[in-house]
């Protein structure tokens, strides 16, 4: 058995019942085969796979608040600090009834490579709670972030753990997480990023794993010699990332039919509209049931079947696994040009081997959806330096950050002999650098 195979088998071990990171290490893995077969005397040696694999230190914790009616309520809160080689901690808070320890490390794990793609100094982590900010007062989300950062706050810090958002996380409650650690530690730090401008966040901040998507999926396109003006995209998810995917997009010339929620999906022939979309789900908070009052021409479907749309580009922006094999035999039966992830690993592996051995165009969610901590890690730079950048200067840094990533990318499976395949790209180019860093700084 194969070094590869060997760590494999020992996390599914180590790790009973978290199926989703047992997916996203044996992905990364299998990948890097080349790179480790090159170097796995070294590698084996110096246990580097186990290290990679193994988190940091695995954080879980009891968070009591009080619900609106008196009632005291508990939830679980986690934080995995994965990697550090190459800078603090930095990865979202997500904040739904499905997180599980599993989840948050499978999320921490991707954040590893990820954020080595970007160039940028940062390591992986992740964190959160099953707590569901649907339907809460803003009260009773106040409360539930205040006791989360109660204990969080033991762990994090400026230099050594940068927290963010994520599904469930937005403005309001980065808000009230970082009103409660300020109080606590009596510092004003860039501790949290996606703060609110008015204290220290960023422009663009919000626009950038939509926009970052967009960028480089575009810069892939160009590279195969097509031309993204004109094409009709289909986009799952109807969140932040989803928003402003469909608003970029546009811009670019593109025309987006589909967006999503957990209920189900809308299709607009005319074009999803973006005012529509934002009032729905930024203003009201209701669901895409909503849409067709404001737009006749639309459709609007319960379940799942976005991936059922005749289209040239696919951008899944929901959540994990939304992505199956069925959907992606649909998408090659339409004539589906590429898919790029939006979130994070939104396509189980049965569907990306499908699309690659059907010649789609892939870009991994660790690659395509960097966008988002490429600007938080730029916000972090502008907390440092007391400035605050103007949104033209943060997006075209997002968009140079995003074209390197693709070219960087393209460049590392080129050099292993896989050309095209995007995934073992994205993942031996995050890899080799960690691998480096992790190696240089001794057994610790």
């Amino acid at each position: 058995m194969g070094y590869v195979d060997e760590v494999i088998e020992r996390v599914i071990a180590k790790n009973p019942g978290e199926p989703e990171f047992h997916q996203a290490v044996k992905e990364v893995l299998e990948s890097l085969r080349p790179v480790v077969e090159k170097n796995e005397e070294v590698y084996r040696r110096e246990a580097l796979l186990e290290r990679i694999t193994e988190p940091d230190r695995q954080i879980k914790f009891r968070v009591p608040w009080v619900d609106d009616k008196g009632q005291v309520q508990v939830n679980t809160g986690y934080r995995v600090q994965f990697n550090n080689a190459i800078g603090p901690y930095k990865g979202g808070l997500r904040l739904h009834p499905s997180v599980n320890i599993g989840i948050i490390k499978f999320l921490g794990f991707e954040q590893i490579f990820k954020n080595s793609l970007t160039c940028l100094p940062i390591g992986g982590g992740k964190g959160g709670s099953d707590f569901d900010p649907k339907g809460k007062s803003d009260r009773e989300v106040m409360a539930f972030c205040q006791s989360f950062m109660n204990e969080l706050y033991k762990y994090i810090g400026a230099d050594e753990d940068v927290p963010a958002g994520d599904i469930g996380t937005g403005a309001r409650e980065i808000g009230y997480m970082f009103g409660q650690y300020k109080k606590i530690r009596g510092v004003y730090e860039g501790v949290l990023t996606g703060k609110g401008l008015s204290y220290g966040g960023s422009l663009a901040r919000t626009e950038a794993t939509g926009y970052g998507l967009l960028y480089l999926t575009q810069e892939m396109l160009k590279c195969n010699g097509i031309d993204i003006k004109g094409k009709t995209i289909c986009i799952s998810g109807s969140g932040n990332v989803a928003t402003y995917a469909v608003q970029k997009a546009q811009q670019l010339g593109a025309k987006v039919v589909t967006v999503s929620d957990s209920t189900g999906w809308v299709y607009d022939p005319d074009g999803i509209d973006v005012a529509v979309l934002k009032e729905i789900k930024e203003v009201k908070r209701a669901r895409l049931t909503e849409y067709k009052n404001y737009r006749p021409n639309s459709e609007y479907h319960e379940g799942r079947g976005v991936w059922q749309v005749k289209c040239d580009i696919a951008l899944p922006c929901a959540t994990q696994n939304e992505l199956l094999l069925e959907d992606a035999k649909a998408l090659v039966a339409n004539g589906c040009l590429a898919v790029a992830e939006g979130a994070n690993m939104p396509t189980t592996l049965e569907a990306t081997k499908y699309l690659q051995e059907n010649k789609v165009l892939f870009a991994p969610g660790k690659a395509a959806n960097a966008g988002g901590v490429a600007t938080s890690a730029l916000e972090m730079s502008q907390n440092s330096e007391r400035l605050s950048w103007s949104f033209e200067e943060v997006d075209a840094k997002l968009q140079g950050i995003m074209v390197n990533i693709f070219h960087n990318l393209d460049d590392a499976a080129k050099r292993y002999g896989c050309e095209g395949d995007y995934v073992a790209g994205a993942n031996i180019a995050g890899f080799e650098k960690v691998a480096n860093a992790v190696l240089a700084q001794g057994v610790c």
